[in-house]
């Protein structure tokens, strides 16, 4: 009788554990923009030697839902974009553990699966992450009341390309062909972010999202965010370490620097090491450690002081 009823506890849990990490698409089957016809890649996953889960050759763009609970919950939700280059997604430390940590503090989060660009399978590549992320906030906004939270407290945050694609959103938002206000995040939260794709930019990221036949000058200050700040720009809250090799932290300086000259209430925390691509594990980098007490601060502040 025992494995009986624990196999009829284990039904009646089922729909609470479904719900809290529901997996939503962002685009109705063969209707996904840019998608080129006839054209077909194989999605990957696997796990490194750290324990990073690395996801490529995305084609159906999705968010993961995690919801705290109830008794928790203080209406803020925040979509999370992995970095990895726009080669690939590094879900793991930089998505559904960070996802954990913001239920933690009564907040839902939102991890984002977008598209990585490649012009075998897709049209105008560069705009693609874009499009996706668009979308994505989009429908949270939308679906806010069965999420359970407040429409005017939706923010995005990004690590390292992924930062670029939340600086992006942040400043693109009402441009292009799906410009929309509902797409606006009320925050940003910006984590060893790409910023610039001109004098202190990452290449790869830069190369893999524009192509490297596509970097006229127009397309470089487009895609260079911190260029792109003005005074609708949201609040942002920008993490970077100063022996950062990969991401120079100047793309963070400059983009705080671009926030204070239009107005937009910034906050940034600059750490004398750490390098690149830690997420939330940083017991071993000294002061590094502080961030996500830090950002915990500034984003609860941010959100209660809200009417």
């Amino acid at each position: 009788m025992r494995p009986f009823f624990a196999a009829i506890l284990l039904v009646t849990m089922l729909p609470q554990i479904s719900l809290s990490q529901e997996i939503v698409k962002l685009w109705p089957d063969n209707a996904i923009p840019n998608s080129l016809s006839g054209t077909q890649i194989t999605e990957k996953s696997e796990t490194d030697a750290n324990g990073i889960l690395r996801i490529s050759n995305v084609t159906v763009p999705t968010i993961t839902v995690y919801l705290p609970a109830k008794e928790k919950a203080n209406g803020a939700a925040v979509m999370i974009c992995p970095g990895g280059g726009y080669g690939i997604l590094a879900a793991s430390h930089e998505g559904s553990d960070v996802a954990k940590w913001f239920n933690e503090m009564g907040v839902a989060a939102f991890v984002l699966k977008y598209r990585l660009p490649n012009p075998d399978i897709m049209s105008n590549q560069h705009e693609v992450p874009l499009i996706d992320a668009m979308q994505a906030m989009k429908l949270v906004r939308q679906n806010a009341a069965k999420y359970n939270i407040s429409p005017d407290k939706i923010g995005v945050m990004g690590f390292s390309a992924g930062g670029h694609l939340a600086s992006t959103l942040a400043t693109h938002y009402n441009r292009g062909p799906q410009a929309n206000e509902m797409a606006k995040p009320n925050f940003a939260i910006l984590l060893y972010p790409v910023v610039t794709f001109g004098d202190k930019a990452h290449a790869g990221s830069r190369d893999k999202l524009l192509g490297k036949l596509n970097t006229s000058s127009e397309m470089i200050s487009y895609y260079s965010n911190e260029l792109q700040v003005t005074n609708q720009t949201p609040p942002t809250f920008l993490v970077h370490s100063e022996d950062d090799k990969a991401v120079p932290v100047e793309n963070s300086i400059n983009y705080y620097l671009a926030c204070l000259k239009n107005g937009v209430p910034a906050e940034m925390h600059l750490y004398p090491t750490g390098g690149h691509g830690y997420g939330m594990r940083t017991a071993k980098f000294g002061s590094l450690n502080t961030w996500p007490e830090a950002c915990k601060a500034w984003l609860l502040t941010l959100v209660t002081s809200k009417p």
